[in-house]
Parts: structure tokens; sequence; C-alpha cells
């Protein structure tokens, strides 16, 4: 081992702790939000509903509360590629480099995200004009909430699904196939990982609209459902088995409404 290699291991070690507790900090932010700053509480009773008015003010709130959501529950799924992306571009960019392209990378990955959630927003305005929304935040049609369920397991088993679990799940060879140089390169790669996570995630986040927008322990249970699948070693089959609930759920929903 020559005297550099010592050094290079205490950078990326350090790199490392940078980039995990950066990480870190922002979901316990986001999180922090969903529980006070929009006004979810443990008993699911919120302070913003889908019976106030739709302001331009309002539908600001409500993009920031479905932004936030998103970065509170894709950003630990994301870490282990963020973390081999920083590791990788320290090994071949020194200095700040390193870290302008996973700042690069990172921000283009929230950044489809963003996009998502303005989506997100505009559907949940649109379904509040059909009145298709309780109080609450759900969709107020227990055959509409059947056929997400439905919609959500039947997805889980799709091969498109499963093509984009597939990158979400082996960060080393989709950076060996994607790899590109320089902070362009880097922004190209997190969208194109971005894009990868929301072809994988899209319908479980549909799934928002069932049990509550609002709801904290539903929006934890998709989340740490999403974690599972992408980090876990045995994700996949957690996956096929969340499906397997998913299409007796809605099954039993449809059956009685």
């Amino acid at each position: 081992m020559t005297m550099a290699q010592p050094a290079l291991v205490r950078v990326l070690r350090r790199d490392r702790v940078v980039v995990l507790a950066t990480l870190g900090v922002v979901a316990l932010l986001a999180w922090t939000y969903l529980v006070l700053g929009a006004g979810v509480r443990l008993d699911a009773a919120p302070m913003v509903t889908a019976a106030a008015p739709w302001t331009l003010r309002y539908a600001g709130v409500m993009f920031v509360m479905w932004a936030l959501m998103m970065v509170a529950m894709m950003l630990p799924g994301a870490a282990p590629m963020i973390l081999l992306f920083a590791m990788i571009s320290r090994r071949g960019h020194p200095g700040v480099a390193a870290l302008r392209r996973t700042t690069a990378f990172g921000f283009a990955y929230v950044c489809v995200w963003l996009t998502f959630a303005a989506f997100a927003t505009g559907l949940q305005w649109g379904l509040t004009r059909m009145m298709l929304l309780s109080p609450a935040m759900t969709v107020d049609s227990q055959m509409v909430s059947g056929a997400l369920f439905v919609a959500a397991g039947i997805y889980q088993f799709l091969p498109v699904k499963q093509a984009c679990l597939r990158h979400c799940r082996a960060p080393t060879e989709f950076l060996a196939a994607h790899w590109r140089a320089g902070a362009a390169g880097a922004l190209r790669m997190g969208l194109r990982h971005g894009l990868w996570c929301l072809g994988c995630c899209w319908a479980l986040m549909g799934l928002l609209f069932v049990g509550g927008i609002m709801n904290l322990l539903w929006i934890a249970a998709l989340a740490l459902i999403v974690f599972i699948e992408k980090a876990i070693p045995r994700g996949k089959l957690a996956g096929r088995l969340v499906a397997v609930g998913l299409l007796a759920w809605g099954a039993a929903v449809l059956v009685f409404a």
C-alpha cells in the first residue's frame, strides 16, 4: 500500500459521513415539515383539508407538501446510489469537484420527484374540483380506492416495474453503464436514475390518495415499502409479497363496496 492510499481511504470515509449526514438532515427536515409545518398528526386529523378553497397560496402549500413528502419518502432509498456516486467521483475528481458532481447528481434526482409533486398537486386539484376527495384528503369512492389498490398490485408484477427496480437495486451496474464526465454528466445521470426510480414507485405513490395525503402513518408505511424494495437483500421478494397484499386488499374493498 502506498502512502497516498491511506489518505484516500480517510477521505472516502469522511465523504461517506458527509454525504450520509447531508441526506439524513434533508430527510429529517422533510419529515419534520410533514409532522409540524403541514399540520399532520399521528391521529391523521389534518389541519389542511380538501374542503379548503384552492387559492394560489393554497396550491403553493400543497406543492411544497407534496415536494417534501417525496423527498422524505424517496431520499433514503436513493442513499446507496448517491453514496457510491460520491465515492467514485472522489476517486476521479479530487477536491470540491467531487462535491459539485455529487450535489448535481442528487439535485437532478430530486428534480424528477419535484416534477411528480407538481403533477400530484394538479391531480389533487382536479379530484377536489370533481368532489372526489373527502375532507381527510382520501378518494371518496370505495370502487376507485379498490381499483387503485388492484392497479398498484398488478403493476408490482409487470416487466416495466421489475426493470426499473433492477436499476434502483444495482447502483454499481447503473453507474458503470451510464457514467458521464463532468457536472453536466452528473445531472444527466441523476435525471436518468430519478426516472428509473419514478417508474419503479409511481403506482405506490398513487396510493397516497387512498390512505390519505396527510396521513403520517400511511406515508411512513409507503416509504418503508419503497426503502425495503430498493435497499435490503430480499427487497424484490418483499415487493412481490406487498403486491399480493395490495391485490387482496383491493379485491376485498371492491367486493364490499
